[in-house]
């Protein structure tokens, strides 16, 4: 069930990915939220707060996505090729039907270089991924597993960054991603 807190941090996002930092105001989050006016202000009583409980949001929203992302590798043997293909089909997700998410998630990090207790969020989150990546590039095989997936993240964000700011229809990741991890492997 959605709460009004939820419905103001949603309608936060959309704005975020659809119009940018610069656009997120109390009022207009009241009016993509189609809550009277104040509502906004009566969970974020200034424009701090509403930005990071928007990076809250978004962190509960990827913690579920790398949940069911781990779910899926579980079910199956972890191979490089079925890691490669579940990555590759992520990132599609993460610049197509979860696009302005991720164009939102962007606009906070970079907000966070300028607010140093956004950056400890944005640093935590980073850090929890990591764990989570690690551990599977280990299962592959890695000799430098935390490394590896710094590498693959950093990869990873400029893709959707590249895509989600000048989509291509024809994006296909799986090229750029199967050439780090051949060079991973060759670096070993």
């Amino acid at each position: 069930m959605t709460t009004r807190r939820d419905q103001v941090l949603d309608a936060a996002v959309r704005i975020l990915g659809t119009r940018g930092i610069r656009q997120l105001t109390h009022r207009a989050v009241d009016a993509e939220a189609r809550l009277s006016e104040g509502s906004t202000s009566n969970y974020f009583r200034n424009r701090d707060a509403l930005v990071a409980g928007v990076l809250d949001r978004l962190v509960t929203q990827d913690e579920q996505a790398w949940g069911l992302f781990s779910a899926d590798l579980s079910n199956t043997e972890l191979t490089l090729d079925g890691f490669v293909d579940a990555v590759v089909q992520f990132v599609v997700e993460l610049a197509a039907a979860a696009r302005i998410s991720t164009l939102a998630r962007h606009a906070i990090f970079l907000e966070a270089a300028h607010h140093e207790h956004l950056l400890r969020q944005v640093e935590s989150r980073r850090n929890t991924l990591l764990t989570w990546g690690a551990t599977w590039l280990e299962q592959l095989g890695s000799p430098h597993p935390e490394r590896d997936f710094a590498v693959l993240r950093s990869l990873l964000d400029g893709l959707l960054i590249h895509q989600c700011t000048l989509p291509d229809p024809d994006f296909d990741p799986t090229f750029a991603i199967r050439a780090l991890f051949d060079g991973l492997r060759r670096h070993v």
